[in-house]
């Protein structure tokens, strides 16, 4: 049977490791978190250790394995519709401001993790057509990036479980959004699909590549990062915001460092800040 204990000198070099890679910050003693994420690869991999998997990762000897690795400590599961006030306020505020303009509205998901917030968007946007029929006929283009690829794969086929549905999903979207697909499973409609593209980004990395965008959801991200990497992601994000762009973070963030860059716009309830 392997062994799923990390040593602490193990652990101190995949902290160090880990930060370099994704700018991912691991606390003092999370050993335990780095062991239960790292557990089913030992057996995937046919490793006898944690530690000798991670030195294997360390020394870049095996390049599937390292992405299975960054996929397995990245990968986090989150709600439809987090917060709420962020949807609301596109749907009420955002998007009649964006439409007047009648050009195309590009809005952007880092992190978006299992899909959840990107498919939120899509259905917020969607949810606004249709209470506003003949509105935003320019289009709107829906971004979402994260670090792990196979993670990725699963958002663009959009299938969630019963678990998933339950976080955050009221019946009405359900019934509106989801069809039936194997196994007891719920799959996104197209309508919804067809609005997002996935692509594959490290937020450490240029974002150039990806265009301007209108507004940016960046949220329960930055609280993995050093103060100076949160800092060079805020500058970087706003490089790539329209003049006057939006950007929504986690309830728990804020721009700290970047508050030369953004100023906060209050609302009730809620908040965001916007591109100086």
């Amino acid at each position: 049977m392997a062994n799923k204990d990390v040593s602490p000198a193990s652990y101190l070099k995949f902290r160090e490791f880990l930060e370099k890679q994704c700018g991912i910050v691991l606390g003092e003693n999370k050993q335990y978190l780095v062991r239960s994420r790292l557990a089913s690869l030992l057996y995937k991999h046919k490793y006898e250790s944690a530690d000798e998997l991670i030195d294997v990762v360390v020394r870049g000897f095996d390049r599937a394995l390292l992405q299975s690795v960054i996929d397995a400590m990245t990968t986090n599961e989150t709600l439809w519709f987090r917060d709420n006030y962020p949807f609301d306020l596109l749907v009420k505020d955002l998007l009649p401001s964006l439409s007047a303009k009648n050009q195309k509205i590009r809005i952007w998901s880092a992190a978006c993790s299992s899909g959840q917030e990107p498919y939120s968007i899509a259905m917020s946007v969607l949810e606004y057509q249709r209470q506003r029929p003949g509105a935003l006929r320019a289009g709107v283009e829906i971004v979402a990036t994260d670090l792990s690829s196979e993670m990725l794969k699963k958002c663009e086929l959009g299938v969630y479980d019963e678990l998933s549905l339950a976080r955050g999903l009221s019946p009405q979207r359900r019934q509106t959004f989801f069809q039936e697909s194997d196994n007891g499973l719920m799959q996104v409609k197209p309508e919804v699909r067809r609005m997002v593209s996935f692509r594959s980004l490290n937020l450490l990395t240029s974002y150039a590549a990806l265009g301007r965008f209108d507004i940016v959801f960046c949220r329960n991200v930055l609280i993995y990062f050093s103060a100076d990497v949160k800092q060079r992601i805020l500058q970087q994000i706003a490089g790539q915001l329209q003049p006057a762009g939006v950007l929504f973070l986690g309830a728990s963030e804020s721009i700290s460092a970047a508050s030369a860059t953004y100023s906060m716009v209050k609302c009730h309830p809620g908040l965001y800040y916007q591109k100086k």
